[in-house]
């Protein structure tokens, strides 16, 4: 994954608060009648893509932001993880919403309750490699069954009267890459679009990942297809999508720490251009927004807790940054979080040369 690096010097005044509206216009995707421009979206990361998450990277650029995987067990939906997870007041439509499971019947009445509380678009996920995911025959672990996966599809879509998605790897194991017939079976059974991991179940997030079966994918179906896994710069973007064909692109990992990356990679898709880095200034404005944003939503204690783990990827592979990792890490409450945060990127910003974090 990428990183920022260091930027010239820029005027300490308010950076520009950019918004998905004033990007260049691109070719557009639809997810049933729902256009997704720019056709860049946040992937679905669990205890990553929670509410505060997808409504900033949707301000800076995102032309849709799936939720983090919801449980399709009924026993589950009243617990705290499960409501802040399906909570979707105010956020920016269209709203997709992840289901997982193994039942038919239990995720299409997962999908039920959830159009119910606000979801536009339902995605069933088939991608996650997690052994705790795997290990009770969900996620990625699907794969290996054909045919149910195609009674999971069949009867999600029957279910609602809202696009249904499907996230899937390339197959369960390199030897078992069985892509190509998962999708023609989920595009037989309904499914609207479907976005494919480039790595296998047995893969993990290990070594590269691989667009040659995304490419095959995508030539086999005539339901939009979008294209995941390691694009972690615009040029990257521009690659994949030239080499795949693919409609449209998830960013996962390399959002972390980097919201700002989809309105790079969208201006990049729309002109050819590298859009100029944000400053220092900009960058603690998104932080702060982020932080308010987390404390709010999940009150102090575990807003505190949940952003010192977002204020580490905004750091993370910045050798110059230990020290504000090292700081924002001592914050024992929102008010010092926030303070400690706005006084290192102030004290940047008066350094001879301002520090910006890029891509």
């Amino acid at each position: 994954m990428e990183h920022a690096h260091c930027a010239a010097a820029r005027p300490p005044a308010r950076a520009r608060r950019y918004t998905s509206r004033m990007l260049p216009s691109q070719p557009a995707l639809f997810i049933g009648p729902y256009r997704i421009a720019p056709r860049v979206i946040l992937a679905p990361m669990a205890g990553v893509t929670d509410k505060p998450f997808r409504k900033l990277c949707k301000r800076l650029g995102a032309g849709l932001a799936v939720s983090e995987m919801t449980t399709a067990d009924p026993r589950l939906w009243q617990t705290r993880k499960s409501l802040q997870r399906m909570d979707h007041l105010d956020e920016p439509a269209p709203i997709s919403v992840q289901i997982a499971g193994y039942d038919p019947a239990m995720l299409a009445e997962a999908a039920r309750y959830n159009v119910a509380h606000g979801a536009q678009i339902i995605d069933i996920n088939m991608g996650c490699p997690a052994k705790k995911v795997c290990n009770v025959y969900s996620g990625s672990a699907l794969l290996q069954d054909e045919p149910l996966v195609a009674r999971i599809c069949a009867a999600v879509v029957a279910a609602v009267d809202v696009p249904v998605t499907l996230k899937i790897r390339t197959g369960w194991n390199r030897d078992n890459k069985n892509g190509v017939r998962v999708a023609r079976l989920a595009e037989d059974a309904g499914i609207a679009a479907l976005a494919v991991h480039g790595r296998t179940r047995a893969d993990l997030y290990e070594g590269d990942a691989e667009y040659d079966t995304i490419a095959d994918i995508k030539r086999s179906v005539r339901i939009p297809v979008l294209a995941n896994g390691d694009v972690s710069s615009p040029q990257k973007a521009r690659h994949v999508l030239d080499y795949t064909g693919c409609d449209g692109l998830l960013i996962g990992r390399a959002a972390q720490g980097r919201p700002w990356i989809f309105r790079e990679i969208a201006h990049y898709l729309a002109s050819g251009e590298i859009l100029a880095p944000p400053s220092a200034i900009e960058v603690r404005d998104i932080l702060l927004e982020h932080l308010d944003a987390l404390h709010a939503f999940y009150g102090e204690v575990q807003g505190v807790r949940i952003a010192r783990k977002h204020l580490g990827w905004y750091a993370k592979d910045r050798p110059e940054n230990a020290a504000f990792r090292a700081v924002v890490n001592r914050a024992e409450n929102a008010v010092e979080q926030r303070q400690l945060t706005a006084a290192y990127f102030d004290g940047l910003v008066q350094q001879p040369a301002d520090t910006a974090l890029a891509a």
